[in-house]
């Protein structure tokens, strides 16, 4: 797990940031701060990983904050202005969101430090990470993902669907409360899993043919979650129903 503090003077903008850190399975939220001085207590007290940190802060701005840091965490700055991107890097950060950004921005940075993370913790040092911390193995009617640092086996029966999530995926599994989320791309389960049992239906969905009980106009029902069938494959999906539709 990477351990990480999110730093924002404005409580709204806290919100959305330890909203969008408690979606990723490997990210533990040690705490949220409101200013840099208590971030600098946690950070005396307790191992610290990840920061995401806002520049704009009263009394001691982002900035001047990392800056005064001996040892200095991942970090990944976020703020309103544009300008402070350059300075941003110049003090090493590992990314910048610039505010008001989506769960889909914060993912690519999320993605970043989880490599950088990854690879200091092999004892690499600053050399260049590797291209993907995920890995996928397909063999005997089970589907083998490395998520939150393990590595979890899944029958493909049990899979209802997959949703595309920029460079994560998640996969709802019947009888599981939340989804398995691996790093891994849409294009890449597609073309591993069986073309009988498992449909792209969507540029953001990958269906269980077998666990279809109902479609409606065009969209497929999983109980409360309705999954629209895209334009592109439409005339494939549609196939697939007609040939097995009674008349």
């Amino acid at each position: 797990m990477i351990n990480c503090i999110a730093i924002d003077d404005e409580p709204l903008a806290l919100t959305q940031l330890t909203g969008y850190i408690s979606r990723v399975p490997f990210l533990n939220l040690v705490a949220s701060c409101q200013d840099a001085f208590d971030a600098m207590s946690v950070l005396s007290a307790q191992k610290i990983d990840l920061m995401f940190v806002d520049i704009n802060m009263p009394d001691l701005n982002g900035m001047d904050f990392v800056r005064s840091l001996t040892e200095k965490p991942l970090v990944i700055f976020t703020t309103a202005y544009s300008e402070y991107a350059v300075e941003g890097f110049k003090v090493d950060a590992l990314d910048y969101l610039l505010k008001p950004f989506g769960f889909q921005d914060f993912l690519k940075a999320v993605d970043k430090a989880y490599k950088w993370w990854e690879f200091r913790t092999k004892g690499h040092g600053t050399v260049a990470p590797p291209s993907t911390p995920s890995e996928l193995s397909f063999n005997d009617g089970t589907l083998f993902v490395k998520s939150d640092y393990r590595v979890t086996r899944i029958n493909l029966a049990d899979i209802k669907y997959i949703e595309g999530m920029s460079e994560y995926v998640r996969i709802f599994v019947e009888g599981e409360a939340k989804p398995i989320m691996p790093l891994l791309s849409m294009k890449r389960l597609e073309e591993t899993l069986p073309p009988s049992q498992f449909m792209r239906v969507h540029r953001s969905y990958i269906v269980n043919l077998k666990k279809i009980t109902e479609v409606s106009r065009l969209r497929i029902v999983f109980g409360e979650t309705y999954i629209p069938v895209g334009e592109n494959y439409k005339d494939q999906f549609t196939e697939y129903i007609n040939s097995r539709m009674m008349k």
